[in-house]
């Protein structure tokens, strides 16, 4: 808003500026021109009636300098008076154009925004003592969806989750989205443990590739991080099929990068056969964080091309926050892992970014701070 009201000034600044600039240049110099752009200046940051109040304003001092050097003709002044009245209806028109074109805008936000908690909703905050939350950033401000995705879901066998990265972009990676979210809804319920359910989800995607044809087929896959935690929630399993490792973050504020024991391909690349991915157990202690996400987080780089580094960062600047603001919730959390990697990366996000942070309480604390911090990008 600040920016905004600034900004409003803009088309005064230009009718003071011709003002100053024909007091202190010669009478056959006309100031016409500047006049002439306040009323087009004022085209996206007024109203009609704004418009129309800017128009008539510099119509009246160019009236009046013109009177004020003795140049009021008809060439130096009726026409310059026509042009300026033609220049704020022109004015008007555009004023017009941009509010049909920012309401189609606005109906296609809407639209993505509806799509985002259709395709991809928000995981519940809580499952017993395990507390959740979840941001995604996209690229684009105006592209709310894209091909990260994450879910969490209590089954028979516990609380089972995925973080993943389809390949491509646009309407086809949000129709592979919903695909494998489909899939590991259905998975997840069925295995009985980790391998069974991503054999049921390599199957169910190579399958719908199948469906698709084409280049989905032979180059479609899906980066992901599928984790299980045990009844108690003292281990998570991993099985990380192409993804960055997730980050144990532990109650006294130290970071650990949780790396697979060998490395996997992504899912859904049938032509490198069968692969079985290694399954990898670690300790979960209470009051410890799991921190998952994609690669729009860890291939930021900063101005000399390094990447970025959660492990290496994240105590620094989670430290400071808890220091000044208490214990802090999952989504505290990831808003700050967010506004760090936009520093890191020098602003806007180079890459969709898909988070997801899974805290268990300690005993005695069932109920983790109110978290009072907004979403950081796309709705949920």
């Amino acid at each position: 808003m600040p920016q905004l009201l600034r900004t409003q000034w803009i088309p005064v600044g230009l009718i003071v500026l011709a003002v100053a600039v024909d007091l202190v240049t010669p009478h056959d110099v006309t100031s016409a021109p500047l006049l002439m752009a306040a009323p087009v200046a004022a085209a996206p940051l007024f109203g009609v009636r704004g418009i129309i109040g800017i128009g008539l304003t510099a119509m009246v001092v160019h009236a009046f300098l013109a009177r004020l050097d003795g140049t009021f003709g008809w060439r130096a002044g009726v026409a310059n008076q026509i042009t300026l009245a033609a220049v704020t209806a022109l004015a008007v028109l555009i004023h017009r154009t941009l509010r049909r074109q920012d309401a189609r805008a606005r109906r296609a936000q809407h639209v993505a925004a509806v799509a985002q908690r259709a395709v991809l909703p928000r995981p519940p905050s809580r499952l017993g003592d395990l507390h959740i939350d979840a941001r995604y950033v996209p690229a684009e401000s105006e592209a709310l969806i894209g091909g990260d995705l994450y879910v969490v879901q209590s089954t028979p066998y516990g609380i089972r989750v995925m973080v993943g990265d389809v390949r491509g972009k646009g309407l086809g990676a949000v129709s592979a989205v919903s695909a494998d979210l489909g899939a590991f809804r259905y998975a997840a319920d069925e295995s009985e443990d980790l391998p069974q359910l991503v054999t049921r989800l390599e199957r169910a995607l190579l399958r719908e590739g199948g469906r698709r044809g084409g280049q989905q087929q032979q180059e479609g896959f899906t980066t992901a991080l599928i984790a299980e935690f045990s009844p108690d929630l003292e281990t998570v399993r991993l099985v990380n099929r192409g993804h960055p490792p997730p980050v144990l973050l532990d109650a006294q504020g130290g970071a650990t990068l949780l790396e697979a024991s060998e490395e996997a391909p992504p899912l859904g690349m049938s032509d490198l056969g069968a692969w079985s991915a290694p399954l990898d157990s670690f300790s979960f202690p209470a009051g410890s964080t799991l921190l998952c996400f994609t690669d729009g987080v860890t291939e930021s780089r900063d101005a000399d091309g390094r990447f970025y580094d959660p492990v290496a960062r994240l105590p620094l600047v989670l430290g400071r926050r808890a220091r000044s603001g208490g214990r802090l919730t999952p989504g505290q959390i990831l808003d700050t892992l967010i506004q760090d990697v936009r520093r890191h990366a020098g602003g806007r996000p180079q890459d969709d970014q898909a988070m997801l942070a899974l805290h268990r309480a300690r005993a005695g604390h069932g109920s983790a701070p109110p978290d009072r911090s907004a979403p950081a990008a796309a709705p949920g």
